[in-house]
């Protein structure tokens, strides 16, 4: 048997996802797993899934707890 064959995807109705690989909200189990982005609250917010994600991004890039080439006050 194939990896991945058979499996169900997780989620649960009234939780939102955002599926990056069809590019669609959607509501509860539909994708993989792997193809989602979430979950959120709402569907609107399940919406903004991408501009959430490079948001968060953009922090994790700036958070000087995540940067290597500056001292560490340990």
């Amino acid at each position: 048997m194939a990896l991945g064959f058979g499996r169900k995807s997780t989620g649960k109705p009234g939780e939102w996802f955002y599926c990056i690989k069809h590019a669609k909200v959607e509501e509860g189990p539909e994708c993989p797993a792997k193809d989602r982005l979430g979950p959120y609250a709402t569907r609107e917010e399940a919406t903004h899934a991408l501009e959430i994600a490079a948001e968060r991004d953009r922090e994790w890039r700036t958070d000087p707890r995540w940067r290597d080439d500056q001292p560490s006050d340990d």
